[in-house]
């Protein structure tokens, strides 16, 4: 195996853990949080750990550009074409449907933290509005990682 290939191929491989990873984890954080202590809690980990998918994803997409030249593939697979495509897709949804939804959610929540510790309905309705959306953008990632993996055609 070329070197140049197979670090390319390290560096994709883990940078598209670091995507996933965050698409699986993140939601189950936030679900899990009771009270609005935890939910604010949740909301700044959840925050930190942003910067995963941002840095993992450049990475993915340089990486994968770079090994498609060296192994002159270029978008001929078909497999290819509906990962990028699905890839888009997921990210219109998280920065298009679940970004500003969070973001109202954790300004519900910081005024929310001074009127005690109990989750404020409209703060449940909408994390329960928010759970089809993550799902739909987890089973994305899972559609993605199989096509990756399989290269079915």
């Amino acid at each position: 195996m070329n070197s140049l290939f197979g670090w390319l191929l390290v560096f994709h491989i883990l940078s598209s853990v670091a995507v996933i990873g965050h698409a699986f984890v993140v939601p189950f954080i936030r679900r899990s949080a009771r009270t609005v202590g935890q939910l604010r809690f949740a909301f700044d980990l959840t925050n930190k750990l942003a910067i995963l998918p941002k840095i993992g994803g450049s990475v993915l997409i340089i990486t994968g550009i770079w090994l498609m030249l060296l192994t002159k593939m270029g978008l001929s697979q078909m497999w290819l074409n509906i990962s990028i495509l699905l890839a888009l897709l997921m990210i219109a949804t998280l920065e298009g449907l679940i970004g500003p939804r969070m973001k109202k959610m954790m300004a519900l929540v910081s005024i929310s933290q001074s009127k005690g510790d109990e989750v404020p309905s409209e703060l449940g309705r909408l994390m329960k509005k928010l759970v089809p959306i993550e799902t739909a953008s987890q089973l994305l990632v899972i559609a993605i990682a199989v096509l990756m993996v399989l290269k079915p055609f």
